[in-house]
C-alpha cells in the first residue's frame, strides 16, 4: 500500500522536495519564485488529466463499515456479520460483499476519512452535490433562495465550456432526488442559471429511456420515439409540431435543446442500449443502476464532460421493491447482501473493465460516493442510522493515482483518525484532475472551496 508520508513529504508551505529543487534550478536561470509559480500554474491549467467524469451518486448514505472500510477487529455490534476480504492492495480489506471490486482495487483510490456537517439527507445531499454548505443552505437546512451553489456537474460544464456535438455537457441518469416528498436541491445550475441545469434522463429496466424534458411536449412522447419502426414518421411529426404547434412557443431553451438533440438519429441511437452486445449488458447487470452505468459509458465515449448516475430512491417496479436508496435503518444486512452490494459490485467493476478495454479509463474519472455514512454501532432494528462524522469514497481513472488509500478512520469507524477531508475537498480534487484551476474558477465567479487532495492525483 502506498503511504502518504513516504510519497508526499511536504516542505516550504506545500511544495514538495522535487519542486524545491526545481525552484533552485529556475532561479539559477534568472527566474524569480513568482515567475516559476506562474509557469507551474500555467502548466497545471493546460495539463488536464481527465476529460470526463462519471459520478455515481449513492443516494441514502452507504455504510462504510459494510463496504470499503470494514473493521474486522471491532466488537460484533460495530463490525456486523460480514467478513473482511483482502484486496489487490497489500494490507487493504473490503467487505466480503464486494469480491469483484476487491480484485480491481489496484485501479482504485480509496478515501476513508470523509466527513460532513449534517446527518440530514437534504442538507448533506446538497453539500455533497455542490461541495459547499455555505451559500447553498442555511443551518436550518432551508434553501437560501437566489444563492444556491451550482452542482459539481454544472461547474464542470461552465468551466470546461465544452460540449459534445448536440449532447448537453451535464447529464443526470436517474430521477430527481427526494427526502420523503420534498425534493432535494443541489443538482442544478444554481447561481449559474437554468442554462446549466442537468439534462435528465431515466433508464427504467426493462422498458428503456425516459426523457424528462419532453414531458411538456404532448405530441412527442419518449415512448413513441423509442419505436424504431415508426421513427421516421415520428421525426417528421416532431419537426412539423415544432414548426407549427402553438405549444412550441412555450418551450424554454432547455426543452428545445432536448427536442433538437432527439430529432438527431445519432442521438437516439446513443440511448438505445439494445445496440450493445447482450453479454456486455449482462456483465453490467440487468438492473436499472447497472444499465444506467452502461449508458454513462456510452455518453462519455461521445465526450460528454459530466455524467451523474443516481441510485434511485423511488419504488417504481417490482425490481425496486424495498429500495429506499442506501438509507437502511432497517434490515441493513439483508438488503446489503441480497441487493445493493451485488448490484454495485457488478456494475462498477463492469464499468471499470469496459472503460479500460475501450481505452477510455485514462481520460474518464469515475467517482462513487454518497452524502454521508452510517452509524458504526448497529441499532436495535438491525440497521444503521445516519452518520456524518466519517464515510468513504472510491475514485478511479483519469488523473487518479491507483492503489492509494487516503485517510484512515479509527478502530470502530466513528471518526477520521488521520487526514480528515470534506466534500469540498473531494470536489476540488475532481476539478484538479480535469485541469480546472482555482484561478479559472475565480475568473468565472465560481466557488473555490476545498483543498486538492494531492496524494490522490497521478
Amino acid at each position: 500500500m502506498l503511504t502518504l508520508g513516504q510519497q508526499w513529504q511536504r516542505t516550504c508551505q506545500g511544495l514538495n522536495r522535487r519542486e524545491v529543487l526545481q525552484i533552485g534550478f529556475a532561479t539559477g536561470l534568472g527566474l524569480t519564485l513568482a515567475d516559476w509559480l506562474r509557469v507551474k500554474a500555467h502548466a497545471a491549467d493546460s495539463a488536464a488529466r481527465a476529460q470526463s467524469v462519471i459520478f455515481l451518486w449513492l443516494w441514502g448514505g452507504p455504510s462504510h463499515l459494510d463496504t470499503f472500510d470494514p473493521k474486522p477487529k471491532a466488537p460484533f455490534e460495530y463490525r456486523g456479520p460480514f467478513a473482511a476480504i483482502p484486496t489487490t492492495i497489500s494490507g487493504v480489506y473490503f467487505s466480503e460483499l464486494f469480491p469483484q471490486l476487491a480484485q480491481r482495487a489496484r485501479r482504485l483510490a480509496i478515501i476513508r476519512s470523509l466527513h460532513t456537517r449534517s446527518n440530514d439527507h437534504g442538507v448533506a445531499g446538497t453539500t455533497g452535490l455542490t461541495g459547499s454548505m455555505s451559500g447553498s443552505v442555511n443551518l436550518g437546512g432551508q434553501v437560501a433562495e437566489g444563492n444556491l451553489r451550482p452542482a459539481l456537474g454544472a461547474v464542470v460544464a461552465r468551466a470546461t465550456g465544452r460540449t459534445a456535438g448536440r449532447l448537453p455537457p451535464y447529464l443526470i441518469i436517474g430521477g430527481r432526488l427526494h427526502q420523503g416528498k420534498k425534493p432535494v436541491v443541489g443538482e442544478g445550475g444554481g447561481t449559474l442559471g437554468q442554462r446549466y441545469d442537468p439534462f435528465r434522463i431515466e433508464y427504467k429496466f426493462p422498458s428503456g429511456v425516459r426523457i424528462e424534458a419532453l414531458e411538456l411536449a404532448p405530441d412527442i412522447s419518449p415512448e413513441r420515439l423509442q419505436h424504431r419502426r415508426q421513427l421516421l414518421t415520428h421525426l417528421d411529426q416532431a419537426r412539423r409540431w415544432l414548426d407549427t404547434s402553438s405549444s412550441a412557443a412555450s418551450l424554454d431553451a432547455y426543452q428545445r435543446q432536448a427536442l433538437d438533440m432527439l430529432l438527431c438519429p445519432n442521438a437516439l441511437r446513443l440511448f438505445d442500449l439494445s445496440q450493445e452486445p447482450p453479454a456486455l449488458r449482462q456483465r453490467y447487470g440487468l438492473t436499472r443502476f447497472g444499465q444506467s452505468c452502461l449508458l454513462a459509458r456510452r455518453l462519455v465515449e461521445k465526450n460528454v464532460p459530466f455524467v451523474q448516475v443516481n441510485w434511485s430512491n423511488h419504488v417504481e417496479s417490482e425490481e425496486d421493491a424495498g429500495d429506499g436508496g442506501w438509507d437502511m435503518h432497517y434490515r441493513n444486512f439483508e438488503i446489503m447482501q441480497n441487493r445493493h452490494a451485488p448490484i454495485l459490485d457488478q456494475a462498477l467493476s463492469a464499468l471499470l473493465d469496459d472503460l479500460e478495454q475501450r481505452g477510455l479509463l485514462e481520460r474518464t474519472l469515475v467517482v462513487a460516493v454518497g452524502e454521508f455514512g452510517r452509524t458504526p454501532k448497529i441499532n436495535d432494528k438491525v440497521g444503521r442510522d445516519h452518520w456524518e462524522h466519517c464515510y468513504c469514497a472510491l475514485l478511479a481513472g483519469g488523473g487518479i493515482r491507483p492503489g492509494v488509500v487516503y485517510g484512515e478512520s479509527d478502530d470502530r469507524g466513528e471518526r477520521p483518525r488521520v487526514y480528515p477531508c470534506t466534500p469540498a475537498d473531494l470536489h476540488a480534487t475532481i476539478l484538479a484532475a480535469l485541469g480546472i484551476s482555482p484561478e479559472q474558477l475565480r475568473n468565472l465567479n465560481l466557488p473555490t472551496d476545498g483543498r486538492v487532495l494531492e496524494p490522490l492525483l497521478a
